[in-house]
């Protein structure tokens, strides 16, 4: 016979895997609800969302940003190029 204690052992782990499904069950429910509210695009691959900034800015901002970056360890970098000669 098994003991009263493993009996309450035995109810607790199955109400609490009972619990724990049903948990996941929702949230899964949920989320797939969720999903399935947007509408579909079928095309949506083949469609590319227009960038935040243009091209034009992307470039301006890459060069300044490689002149910051020049400017701010050009001594570093001249005095590694001297200690080399």
């Amino acid at each position: 016979m098994i003991s009263i204690l493993a009996q309450e052992r035995l109810l607790g782990a199955a109400m609490g895997s009972a619990c724990v499904g049903f948990i996941v069950f929702e949230q899964r429910r949920r989320i797939y609800d969720s999903i399935s509210a947007y509408p579909s695009n079928s095309n949506a691959q083949s469609q590319f969302k227009e960038p935040i900034f243009g091209k034009e800015f992307r470039s301006q901002f890459a060069l300044m940003w490689n002149k910051a970056v020049d400017e701010t360890f050009s001594t570093v970098i001249s005095s590694l190029t001297s200690r080399r000669q």
